[in-house]
């Protein structure tokens, strides 16, 4: 269980004043200029040694990810660019950073952009973060009134400029390359890699995009120690982590706890248990929507991080548990998730664009029951065919709530189908 001595965002709840000079009260913006001063080298291999791992639901070490920037800059200059196009349903951690604790997320930037050998970053806003874009703007005019970015940015030699840009709520532009289109002014579809974006990124410049999470953490895991972040959590799973909490809870919420909590310990400790009790869970999606659903028997006792999650077929994703009670029809419940990858999906990719709005009309039938029972493997196979035959990660957030809701409530699907089955039969008898 994390203490609220170890805990990165202090003001996640906006109880106290996100403005620059409470934020160096709680601590931002203190020995920037001497981390700089150490190297990039030496920032990349703290972030390496901390084991973080990526916080927008792919979880890849964000320190090889840094080092994969070519070493030296050439004619083409550098970019980081922040992910904050935070649109996965039940995903809500990052705009309370950006709202309540800015000045950490703007902090992260130079320092990872210093790693990085880049002298500009843009933060990619979700369109519809208003409140957020504020925030976060008002703390980045902070910041440059300071010193602390800009020009010789925090004394340190550095120029360094931060820029935010507003996207128009496509949730395909939270996948890295979309993103980068949108961003330079073109339509928001997936680039086919390779070309990675360390190579060849925006504007054809070497670039490395990150999830706001993984940035804003970035100063306190120097300031404390990649020791400190690492001793949180399992191996291969450190440090610790926003979870978003929704759904059938008494009190959903957003808490950051240790890496590899039990689910069941973090929902009752943090959202005052599911409503009704514990034993009227009926599944809980564990990272957001785009992972398989888990059943209450494995909610019991499975530990939230990476690794555990994967074992049980389903992800860490962005950790935005959603928690459905014995009062969820899971087959509605998916094919509502359904419609919004269908609706979402970009279409540049056959499998995606057609897949997603066959499953979702299948699924629709089966809610009503009128689907033949092999139906059910036809669909599982067609998600299979989706899965890994795209350009980007869309086609397979499409498919993996239909697996897990195969793979789990395949009962709920037949009852339906058996029970339209047999009112058919008493109304044709009823007829006679």
């Amino acid at each position: 269980m994390l203490e609220d001595k170890d805990r990165i965002f202090t003001n996640l709840y906006g109880l106290h004043d996100p403005g620059l000079a409470a934020a160096k009260k709680r601590g931002a913006w203190n020995g920037t200029a001497e981390f700089m001063a150490l190297g990039d080298e030496w920032i990349v291999e703290q972030i390496k040694a901390s084991g973080l791992r990526g916080r927008g639901g792919a979880g890849f070490p964000t320190g090889l990810k840094w080092s994969f920037m070519p070493k030296e800059v050439g004619e083409r200059p550098h970019y980081l660019v922040v992910n904050a196009d935070e649109s996965e349903p039940g995903t809500c951690k990052d705009r309370d950073m950006m709202r309540h604790d800015p000045h950490l997320l703007i902090e992260g930037c130079l320092i990872a952009s210093f790693a990085m050998r880049a002298h500009a970053c843009y933060i990619y806003l979700r369109g519809e973060y208003i409140d957020e874009r504020i925030a976060l703007q008002k703390a980045i005019d902070e910041a440059y009134a300071a010193g602390l970015v800009g020009k010789n940015a925090c004394g340190s030699g550095y120029d360094f400029d931060v820029f935010v840009h507003h996207g128009a709520g496509a949730y395909i532009c939270g996948e890295e390359t979309a993103l980068l289109e949108s961003l330079e002014g073109k339509k928001g579809q997936p680039r086919l890699k390779p070309p990675f974006p360390a190579n060849a990124g925006l504007y054809g410049c070497p670039t490395t995009v990150n999830n706001v999470e993984s940035i804003a953490v970035t100063p306190t895991i120097l300031r404390r120690g990649a020791g400190w972040f690492s001793g949180f959590g399992r191996p291969g799973n450190a440090g610790t982590k926003v979870f978003c909490i929704s759904g059938h809870v008494n009190t959903p919420c957003n808490v950051e706890e240790e890496m590899s909590i039990p689910l069941k310990t973090l929902i009752e400790k943090h959202a005052g248990g599911v409503i009704g009790g514990w034993d009227n869970l009926k599944a809980i999606i564990p990272g957001g929507s785009s992972v398989p659903c888990l059943p209450k028997d494995i909610c019991d006792d499975v530990l939230m991080d990476f690794d555990a999650l994967k074992e049980h077929k389903s992800g860490l994703g962005t950790a935005a548990v959603i928690v459905m009670d014995q009062s969820t029809d899971m087959v509605r419940a998916i094919t509502r998730l359904a419609y919004f990858y269908k609706h979402e999906s970009c279409g540049q990719c056959t499998p995606c664009r057609e897949g997603t709005g066959w499953m979702w009309r299948v699924l629709t039938r089966m809610c009503e029951g009128k689907a033949q029972m092999s139906e059910i493997d036809m669909l599982l196979d067609v998600s299979q065919e989706i899965e890994g035959h795209t350009i980007c990660a869309l086609g397979d957030a499409a498919a993996w709530p239909v697996q897990g809701l195969i793979r789990h409530f395949r009962h709920e699907i037949e009852d339906k189908i058996t029970s339209y089955r047999a009112d058919k039969s008493i109304h044709a008898v009823a007829a006679e």
